[in-house]
């Protein structure tokens, strides 16, 4: 009786391949482990193992698989359900949600390796240039990859030449296999047990007084050894005693010495355990209590507790609880920024038991970290990080915590799978029977709805920890300050008196600008043009540091123009501004002052982030400027003064979400100001001060900014009333685009009829010159969410059926943040 396996690869397929194993094959290979299989003629991929079974594919004829390579599962059964719930859900491949799971070096890539044919007789007059100078490299080494021929030819596509000379029977194609992962592994030192007894030992060292470096070595390593019981690292050696690699070599070709490796983590806590005891106040003390009692009827938790109220302190007690209880731990952050701060506080308490996992790692730590989780070691206890985190392989997970739950970062918007990393931890903590808590100081209003119609239960801290008052919100009418002459740069007269005041005080301020760069703008006075990106419809932004005009959708750049493009004016002026001309003008008004920036351009690297906080912390920086990076959940214990420098670009945005995300993230930001015994102060720069949403955040009216725009969500049908779901439509082409969007619409209207809108084009309607166009479908209550994604997947197949429009990519968007 024949088996077969059910594998899902790294592609945007639809569906499962099924291979043939042999009878010893399908008893050895369980759900989850890794196999390498040939698809299409040539390529090599690695699969993962969904089912085994023994019904034959009834449309083309199994293939046998070309290895296993793992010994035991690498996924776990939930991680399966999860990633097909994933894949359904939001409308994607399984193939697209494998990628984003699995850290890169888990899917092993073939490479196409080049050799001389055995059998071949090279008769060089029948050969051109190209192919004589591969059979020529060919005949000095003994294979190639690809890509070194492409270095070779020094041309892209090499394939022809290669298959010329396969017909010619010259050369043979293979595919390789191989492993990207690498362990790290430690070069260590030690004697000789040759050398070990004292007469020998002092024998030795009279030989080496001939090679006084050799000898100078030994005696450090002597000196080293005898200080520590634990293995000496070469690198230990070589510094300690001065010496270089070629005198280590000498020692260990005499036999003196001998050289061995260990492997080793790369992600290693050095730290010691601080604390030991969290003391939750009264009203903490009240709200932990009630979140326990909701956990028992095993509802999703929503706390939502003023900024600074101590949320991060219960949390720390729920992770707690959970480990004492043999279970495993989940804290997703939605910003990498915010997970710099929360690891030295959760690793103060739980030591090596808290794992960080997120993008600015690089492959093999993640690798690492892969695997202490799946095997549920000690040190895989507690995850922290950022959206990904939730595709680790837990085994037995007991609490979910989703700081900020409100963030848009949650959500991820290219490549596929398009996930909101909140609403897919509720279902994975479901699948566990785990526990969840999602924590805001300004919840989503799906969420707060949610609580309010009883889907899941509701905590308030309305108290800052140690009755620190709320900051005082002043706002400043610029259009006024403008008028009457009183702004210098950006800075009103209030603003820059309340800096002064503050770092007078040894104080430290926050600046919040929206916006990198140093100006969106750069225009022309004479003839009002202005620099646009070649590639995407929108204008150039002016970098002052590398004196550039770049995109920030596309990185084209070309250099600062001080003519007009068009008509040759001398007359250019930058308008509106980001956050390095914010930093530009306090350099300016404030020389003396110590002020960093944070932003995409100076967050690159991995501990980018950490540097600027630690300085920050440590005090060496008087003000920071910073965009929306700033406002998430940092805690620092000596600002005072926290300053919005333009509210109006965050709320004059076309989208519906464009209040709520104002109120939550001036009121986040607000909330960095004075965590401590004084009051703190924000100052909200605007030209619109008497709009409601700046006359909610200056009076941190949640309820009453809930009730507003959830009535408005109801007037136009928007969530959480209405579900959506987005169409985008990508094509070079713009009226094919145009065309395409038109065809999809109408087939979309036939079924869903008024809850179809568009086709549309969004704001920014190329880039990467690809025209863009919208389609959004609203789908109400009482509509069946399952059958209405079945629709949209039927129309979807009919619409890829057409040939004329196959240049034509469909993005889905199901819950567009």
């Amino acid at each position: 009786m024949p088996y077969f396996a059910d594998l899902i690869l790294p592609l945007p397929l639809e569906k499962r391949f099924t291979y043939s194993l042999t009878q010893e094959e399908a008893e050895f290979i369980q759900p989850g482990m890794r196999i390498a299989v040939q698809f299409g003629k040539k390529k090599i991929y690695t699969g993962i193992v969904a089912e085994i079974h023994q019904n034959p594919p009834e449309v083309y004829e199994a293939k046998p698989i070309h290895q296993i390579l793992d010994e035991t599962p690498l996924l776990t059964k939930e991680q399966l359900a999860f990633w097909h719930w994933i894949a359904s859900y939001y409308l994607c491949a399984e193939g697209d949600v494998m990628r984003a799971a699995l850290p890169g070096a888990f899917l092993l890539e073939s490479e196409s390796i080049v050799k001389l044919s055995k059998d071949s007789e090279i008769e060089i007059e029948d050969l051109n240039d190209d192919e004589y100078l591969v059979v020529e490299a060919l005949q000095r080494q003994s294979s190639m990859k690809i890509q070194e021929i492409e270095q070779l030819l020094d041309r892209k596509k090499v394939l022809p030449v290669i298959n010329k000379l396969v017909a010619k029977n010259l050369v043979v194609l293979n595919q390789e296999v191989y492993e990207q992962f690498k362990a790290k592994e430690v070069r260590y030192i030690k004697l000789n047990p040759a050398f070990e007894a004292e007469s020998e030992m002092h024998q030795l060292l009279d030989e080496l007084s001939r090679a006084p470096k050799q000898r100078e070595l030994l005696l450090s390593y002597f000196s080293l050894t005898a200080r520590s019981k634990k293995p000496l690292k070469v690198k230990e050696l070589l510094k300690e005693s001065g010496g270089t690699a070629s005198i280590l070599k000498s020692l260990i070709d005499k036999n003196i010495l001998e050289d061995f490796y260990e492997e080793t983590d790369r992600v290693v806590f050095t730290g010691e355990i601080t604390s030991h005891e969290i003391n939750l106040n009264k009203s903490q003390q009240v709200a932990f209590q009630e979140i326990k009692e909701n956990f028992k009827e095993n509802k999703v938790c929503l706390l939502h507790g003023v900024t600074s109220s101590g949320k991060t302190e219960i949390y720390i007690r729920l992770i707690e609880e959970a480990i004492n209880n043999g279970k495993q731990a989940l804290y997703l952050l939605p910003e990498i920024a915010l997970t710099t701060q929360l690891i030295k506080r959760l690793q103060n308490y739980f030591g090596e038991k808290v794992l960080v996992y997120h993008s600015k790692y690089s492959v093999n730590e993640r690798v690492e970290i892969y695997r202490k989780v799946l095997e549920n070691t000690n040190k895989g206890k507690i995850v922290i990080g950022a959206r990904s985190c939730i595709f680790l392989p837990f085994q037995d997970l007991g609490l979910v915590v989703v700081d900020e739950e409100h963030e848009s970062t949650f959500k991820q918007f290219d490549p596929a799978p398009r996930y909101h990393a909140r609403d897919a931890a509720v279902v994975l903590a479901n699948m566990f029977k785990a526990n969840i808590i999602l924590g805001s100081a300004t919840p989503s209003i799906e969420s707060y709805f949610n609580a309010e119609h009883n889907k899941y239960s509701l905590v308030e801290l309305t108290r800052r920890f140690g009755n620190v008052l709320m900051p005082e919100v002043e706002v400043v009418d610029i259009k006024t300050a403008h008028r009457k002459k009183k702004m210098t740069g950006h800075f009103s007269e209030r603003l820059i008196e309340e800096i002064r005041e503050s770092l007078k005080e040894e104080e430290q301020v926050i600046l919040f600008q929206n916006r990198r760069g140093f100006s969106p703008i750069l225009e022309c006075n004479t003839c009002g043009h202005s620099p646009q990106c070649p590639n995407c419809d929108v204008s150039l932004t002016y970098h002052s540091h590398n004196n550039q005009l770049r995109c920030h959708y596309c990185g084209y750049h070309i250099a600062m123009q001080h003519q007009c493009m068009a008509c040759g004016s001398n007359e250019v002026s930058t308008k509106g501004f980001g956050t390095e001309q914010v930093e530009t003008e306090l350099k300016a008004l404030f020389p003396k002052s110590k002020i960093a920036r944070m932003d995409q351009d100076t967050t690159r690297g991995k501990h980018a982030y950490e540097k600027i906080i630690q300085a920050f912390e440590a005090q060496e920086t008087n003000i920071l400027i910073g965009t929306q990076m700033l406002t998430k959940g940092l805690d620092f214990r000596k600002v005072s003064l926290v300053g919005i420098m333009n509210a109006d670009n965050l709320l004059n945005f076309p989208d519906f979400r464009a209040h709520e995300r104002s109120f939550q993230l001036m009121l986040q930001v607000a909330g960095r100001s004075g965590r401590t015994k004084k009051r703190g102060k924000v100052l909200i720069q605007t030209y619109n001060p008497h709009h409601r949403i700046i006359q909610q955040v200056s009076t941190g009216d949640y309820s009453e900014m809930y009730k507003e725009q959830l009535e408005d969500r109801y007037q136009y049908q928007y969530p959480p009333y209405y579900r959506l779901i987005r169409l985008t439509l990508k094509c070079r082409d713009y009226s094919k685009t145009n065309e395409a969007a038109e065809w999809l619409a109408r087939a979309l209207e036939n079924v869903f009829d008024r809850y179809v809108l568009g086709p549309e084009f969004p704001p920014v309607a190329r880039i990467r010159n690809e025209y863009y166009k919208n389609i959004l479908i609203k789908i109400p209550q009482k509509q069946s969410l399952g059958k209405t994604k079945n629709m949209v997947h039927r129309i979807l197949n009919s619409f890829r059926a057409i040939g004329a429009y196959r240049s034509v990519k469909v993005v889905v968007n199901v819950d567009p943040q």
